[in-house]
């Protein structure tokens, strides 16, 4: 069938595919326009399904405000190249339209909502994974609701955002640098009353085993020492087996080494002080709390001293951040 390059031309703008996908569509469906457009959609999920284990390491970070309502999404993709092309672009621009309108549940709610241009942000996906040949993915979605509300999204590589819900207005400079602060220094909760207790109880259990894992370590070390060993040397096997063979220890202080190694090893587990321990350990654990939730983290726009919660309260002692959301491909 003869294929002319205005009706190519015409599948094009309808939906965007290459030429040469046009071209072939047109000649399998015939001169149908309908079944062309079916075959290129059909391409699109033959594509997404063939590259369904790849990573999605680049793509857009993209956030919308509507008064006390917000949403961030991430759309994914493969290559830096894809993420900078206009199309892609502006379809994770068309998706954060819709979310906004929309404020669905979720990222499989917002999927099945409806585009401008009548197709599902599911289909959308899928077809524009067929044009590029790469996958493209709802890497995330997040929505929220606070009096006032800032989004930052990383100006070089548009790869990281975060929003930030206040209990009220307060200033934009205060406003960008907390929601930086979001970004930059990904806090995993508002305050320490807010961390989920099965991340409490994680962190306490590391703290626990390190801190008893090093008392245990000193006692070893200074076993070694009065036995005139350097630690250092027999701290592994193989640095035993290599520090032996380079004369740096005997045969005998190797042997020797195993078994204070052991023995030191087995009594002073066995007879650890609990309330130290446990004193140590909640010790690294406020350590957490300071570094690793918002109020207590130091705050990156200010003197080097200063917390984000006291530089909040700078400007403003009644206000407050209430909630945060926060994306990024490099993580």
């Amino acid at each position: 069938m003869d294929i002319k390059a205005a009706d190519v031309m015409k599948l094009r703008q309808m939906t965007g595919a290459g030429m040469m996908d046009c071209k072939k569509a047109l000649i399998e469906a015939e001169g149908d326009y309908t079944r062309a457009q079916e075959i290129i959609r059909e391409k699109g999920k033959l594509v997404a399904a063939k590259r369904a284990d790849r990573e999605t390491t680049e793509g857009a970070v993209v956030a919308r405000i509507d008064g006390d309502k917000a949403i961030i999404l991430c759309l994914g993709c493969e290559t830096d190249f894809v993420s900078k092309n206009a199309e892609f672009q502006a379809l994770a621009n068309a998706v954060a339209d819709t979310a906004i309108k929309n404020l669905p549940a979720d990222a499989e709610a917002l999927k099945a909502c409806t585009l401008a241009d009548g197709r599902t942000v599911e289909a959308a996906i899928t077809e524009q994974t067929g044009k590029t040949g790469e996958k493209h993915v709802l890497v995330g979605y997040e929505k929220i609701e606070a009096p006032f509300i800032v989004s930052y999204i990383h100006a070089i590589n548009g790869k990281l955002g975060a929003l930030v819900g206040f209990n009220k207005e307060v200033p934009a400079e205060l406003a960008k640098g907390v929601a930086m602060q979001v970004a930059s220094m990904n806090p995993v909760a508002i305050n320490k009353d807010s961390v989920p207790q099965n991340v409490i109880d994680n962190e306490l259990t590391v703290a626990i085993e390190k801190t008893k894992e090093e008392l245990v370590h000193k006692a070893v070390n200074s076993a070694l020492e009065k036995a005139g060993i350097n630690p250092a040397h027999v701290d592994s096997e193989d640095h035993i087996a290599s520090n032996t063979a380079k004369g740096w220890i005997t045969p005998e202080q190797a042997d020797k080494a195993r078994e204070i190694i052991k023995t030191v090893s087995a009594e002073k587990a066995a007879n650890l002080p609990e309330a130290m321990i446990n004193n140590i350990a909640n010790g690294r654990l406020n350590k957490f709390f300071k570094e690793n939730t918002l109020e207590e983290q130091e705050y990156q726009m200010g003197d080097g001293k200063t917390s984000v919660k006291a530089a909040i309260a700078a400007v403003d002692k009644e206000a407050k951040v209430t909630v945060f959301k926060r994306f990024s491909l490099n993580d």
